[in-house]
């Protein structure tokens, strides 16, 4: 190799040739970070481990830390449950729960195809949140194959007593709704669906500032959502909750708009929360996208992964100083140069190679610290609109444009902001077991922050993380540029 290469891979776009187009520049990195994932997690073996937070001093200090003299704890958990979430790491620690079937935008994996991305929440979370969590992948398929939503749920009642929160994920619809809103109404711990309310949470961020930008408010824009699954479902909810109208809202699902002459949604139970949307959207029953794009203001889109799916045309139908969130993943449904060219004033997507990253580890990590901070009991929607509105608020603070309606995930502060203003609302809802000041929580959470990420540094430096050689660099390069030529 006659070049170094960054290992930050700052300046990724560069590395590929000169003469590929935007398009072919945002496949390949798409088709690079795919091959750099499967040859890091090959190398690493996976990204998390567990290490011990406690001191060894001695022979001796293995008694304290088990038998006999943890005794003691057991007991002390034995007369008061609550109390396990300072005497152990509980107070701390999130499961992440999936049955796998709903992994990005690849389906079913199976249930432990679902490893690499509950681990790489975990990881999220120690970074971004100082929260520790476990990675727990479960079959909830039936003697029939089906996939059971109540196995998900026995299962999350069971390890209740053993974790702080939970975080589901990539559980398909219509199971996701029961599960969640089961769990959410019968443990006593904070149950999220990640894939529900922490999109419509970090959406709802970006939706509050880019209105800020093209001045126009929340109750007056019309909304068009493409797809209609967990994510979206979620998101125009939250939007109702923070001030959106309904009337003005069109949502979009494979075979067609939602609306009150939608009865094989209405026939089906466990399409409960698709089919309040019917009742409360759409009320001219409006069928056809490009009708439905016509002067739209928003056009929010989490459906298949692929830079076809959301065509031009229908950007250029939209009102001026359109906003466009295409935030499917891997790849977004129209890549925002394309959008751009077709009018569009502001374009979000879920990825953090192109600006304006909607993205959910903006917001569970500083959630999930501030509920557990006060020990809350659940999050409620108005603590996940709170934390909308604080990533809104510390973006706004650092100045937002066109290109920039979010936080990034390197501003470290953010997460501590977050967790503070959701712990308030926590509070304030009712739903928390003990009362801390918002700056108690802010301080806490940074220094936990902040203790994480110097872990890893430590680890980084002193080579018990080793960096990733060159030649894997180049191997995914190569692959990336040879997938597009």
């Amino acid at each position: 190799m006659k070049k170094k290469i960054d290992v930050t891979l700052s300046n990724l776009p560069k590395l590929f040739p000169k003469d590929f187009s935007e398009e072919q520049v945002a496949k390949a990195q798409t088709v690079f970070l795919k091959e750099m994932a499967l040859i890091l997690h090959k190398f690493y073996k996976g990204k998390i481990m567990t290490v011990p937070k406690a001191g060894v001093y001695g022979f001796n200090w293995f008694n304290i830390w088990y038998t006999p003299g943890v005794s003691k704890v057991s007991t002390s958990i034995r007369d008061n449950n609550d109390i396990s979430f300072e005497l152990s790491n509980r107070g701390n620690l999130v499961a992440v729960v999936s049955d796998s079937t709903r992994v990005l935008g690849d389906g079913n994996v199976s249930p432990s195809g679902g490893l690499g991305v509950m681990e790489g929440k975990a990881f999220l979370m120690k970074y971004l949140g100082g929260v520790d969590a476990v990675a727990l992948c479960v079959d909830s398929r039936n003697e029939n194959g089906k996939n059971d939503p109540q196995k998900v749920i026995d299962f999350v009642k069971m390890a209740e007593p053993s974790f702080g929160a939970v975080n589901l994920e990539d559980i398909s619809q219509p199971n996701c709704y029961k599960v969640l809103d089961t769990l959410r109404e019968e443990c006593n711990i904070p149950v999220w669906h990640d894939d529900a309310q922490g999109t419509g949470c970090v959406t709802l961020a970006g939706l509050i500032n880019a209105l800020k930008i093209v001045k126009k408010k929340i109750d007056k824009v019309k909304i068009v959502f493409y797809g209609a699954g967990a994510s979206n479902t979620t998101i125009a909810r939250l939007i109702i909750k923070a001030g959106g109208d309904p009337h003005k809202m069109i949502l979009f699902d494979t075979k067609g708009a939602l609306h009150t002459n939608r009865q094989d949604i209405k026939n089906d139970p466990a399409f409960y929360r698709k089919w309040e949307l019917c009742e409360q959207t759409n009320p001219d029953k409006i069928d056809n996208i490009e009708d439905a794009m016509e002067n739209a203001d928003v056009l929010i889109s989490l459906s298949t992964p692929d830079p076809n799916t959301v065509k031009q045309d229908w950007v250029r139908k939209m009102a001026k100083k359109a906003i466009v969130f295409a935030c499917a993943n891997p790849v977004p449904e129209i890549y925002p140069y394309a959008a751009k060219e077709a009018g569009a004033y502001i374009v979000a997507t879920g990825r953090g190679d192109f600006p304006n990253q909607v993205n959910n580890s903006l917001g569970f990590p500083g959630i999930l610290k501030g509920a557990l901070l006060v020990r809350a009991r659940k999050i409620t929607d108005e603590m996940a609109i709170m934390a909308a509105y604080s990533m809104a608020k510390f973006a706004e603070k650092k100045g937002i444009h066109p290109e920039r309606i979010m936080p990034t995930m390197d501003e470290t502060e953010v997460f501590a902001y977050e967790a503070a203003d959701v712990a308030m609302e926590a509070i304030k809802n009712g739903v928390a077991r003990i009362k801390l000041s918002k700056d108690e929580v802010f301080k806490t959470a940074l220094k936990d922050i902040r203790q994480s990420r110097a872990i890893v540094k430590t680890l980084m430096d002193k080579k018990f993380i080793k960096p990733p050689t060159q030649s894997m660099i180049k191997e995914a390069l190569d692959k990336a540029i040879k997938a597009v030529k």
